[in-house]
């Protein structure tokens, strides 16, 4: 058989076959491999000593250590216009590390009856980011968000006070209300509970990751200074009709992207952003990143 594993909690995994729900371990080759399974994957079941066991790990798409999850095709970020301010850099950081692993990064501005959001939709303009703007009153682009779902496997991710936790209830009432009855079940307070939980839901899957705020932005998700232009879209165009072979985009001159910042072509924050990723790699060697 064959399906995905929708859970894992102490060592078992329940894998979705697409008619049940399997519950199992896996083999243990995994462990002399150092590879451990996570919510999402795609695995091969097979039958050891009359019990179903994980005996193959099918090729990932992408994996990510925190939250643990693979074969992620969206990745939801979500962001107040107030209460909290947000982070251009912070989001610019998460979309660079979602595109680097093939995940589409989707922005959700939420609270925009409390303040406008101009300066976000000015920022993001000139991006390939799509932007949607949620009213939970009107209903305003919950139906866009449920249509991006439709066949991908999703994630969401904000920081505290975004309001995640509202639009995911406004999006998957019975998922929230699943997820609060099984923290209550196993003892554990709303937000210290660390496992991922994949839910159906309008012809794709959500993964309830509770407690995860952000994706790790740690060295595990750095991007090497070489690929990072690559990590922001809208400079495709541009990228290898710079005067210098090798250009940084920084400070050399002819540099076809910041040319086209300085015309009002590319987002000037969005280039701030990469100016300052770019910093904070420049100096690592790719032999000392994770692998």
């Amino acid at each position: 058989m064959t399906g995905y594993i929708q859970k894992g909690i102490g060592g078992f995994y329940y894998v979705d076959t697409g008619e049940t729900v399997v519950e199992c371990k896996p083999k243990g080759i995994f462990r002399k491999q150092h590879i451990t399974p996570v919510a999402g994957d795609a695995v091969e079941l097979e039958t050891e000593n009359g019990a179903a066991v994980i005996a193959k790990i099918l090729p990932r798409k992408n994996v990510f250590v925190r939250p643990p999850i693979a074969n992620l095709d969206v990745l939801f970020l979500v962001a107040s216009t107030t209460q909290p301010v947000p982070s251009t850099l912070v989001l610019d950081k998460l979309a660079a590390i979602a595109v680097d692993k093939g995940v589409q990064p989707v922005l959700i501005c939420t609270k925009s009856d409390l303040a406008g959001a101009g300066f976000l939709e000015q920022a993001y303009a000139a991006s390939t980011l799509p932007f949607v703007r949620v009213d939970y009153a009107t209903g305003e682009g919950l139906a866009e968000v449920k249509a991006r779902i439709t066949g991908k496997l999703c994630a969401f991710c904000g920081n505290s006070g975004v309001g995640k936790s509202t639009l995911l209830n406004a999006l998957l009432p019975d998922v929230a209300r699943q997820t609060a009855a099984i923290s209550q079940k196993l003892g554990r307070g709303r937000h210290t509970t660390r496992e991922v939980m994949i839910f159906k839901a309008f012809g794709g899957r959500v993964a309830d990751t509770p407690g995860f705020a952000s994706l790790d932005t740690g060295r595990a998700c750095y991007i090497p200074k070489e690929n990072l232009a690559l990590a922001f879209p809208e400079f495709a165009p541009y990228l290898g009709k710079c005067q210098f072979t090798g250009c940084s985009h920084r400070s050399e001159k002819g540099c076809a992207v910041r040319q086209a910042v300085e015309q009002g072509i590319l987002s000037k924050s969005r280039y701030e952003s990469y100016l300052a990723m770019y910093e904070e790699v420049k100096d690592v060697k790719e032999w000392e990143l994770p692998r």
